[in-house]
């Protein structure tokens, strides 16, 4: 078995010294990943991308266009960064005041989804496979599956981990299936699983 390809860069982008980009990483034109980055493998970084220092992003993301991911962002596996995604870091900027040491943390989940032009509100976790829709403004945690729209964000419904909608109530109990992979959920209360059995693929 071939051993996977290098990270790459195009030449116009910028990568500090002591930046680690995974195995078949692609940095695309004009953006600066800084050095103390950590981006794992098979990741996506769209023109015009800056990465900050005390950033993580996990295997298999992608970042559109025009996207700083700033100090103290995680992205986990899988997410999504659509086109001008915003991120913060301090809640209450001002620039004649130095808030390097209030930084927030933020946590975007396993295989969640930013639309493009969302803004991400520092110190809030988008939980795994939520769906954040365009334009929208996250200020406070998103539970997984989640479906959120507006400004501020409010949930209207569930997503399947295919990114199909799924035929759930907001809260209460039932269960649905996602109509492109047959995977059943269930919500309980306002808590949607994912139903694993012998039929249902893990990975």
């Amino acid at each position: 078995m071939s051993s996977p390809s290098p990270a790459w860069q195009h030449e116009s982008a910028i990568i500090d010294a002591g930046a680690q980009i995974g195995a078949g990483s692609k940095v695309w034109h004009f953006s600066h990943v800084c050095g103390g980055a950590r981006i794992g493998e098979g990741c996506s970084l769209g023109q015009n991308v800056f990465v900050g220092n005390d950033v993580e992003i996990g295997h298999g993301v992608k970042i559109q266009n025009n996207v700083s991911v700033y100090d103290a962002v995680t992205l986990e596996d899988d997410v999504f960064c659509g086109p001008s995604v915003v991120f913060t870091n301090v809640y209450n900027p001002r620039a004649a005041v130095s808030r390097r040491n209030e930084y927030l943390r933020t946590l975007i989940r396993q295989g969640a989804t930013l639309g493009a032009n969302c803004t991400i509100v520092c110190g809030t976790t988008v939980g795994q496979y939520a769906f954040i829709g365009a334009g929208t403004v996250v200020n406070r945690d998103v539970p997984d599956y989640a479906l959120m729209v507006g400004v501020p964000a409010r949930r209207i419904g569930w997503m399947s981990r295919h990114g199909e909608r799924l035929g759930l109530a907001l809260r209460g109990e039932g269960e649905a299936t996602c109509p492109a992979t047959g995977e059943r959920y269930r919500l309980r209360g306002e808590v949607v699983t994912r139903v694993m059995d012998s039929a249902t693929p893990t990975a």
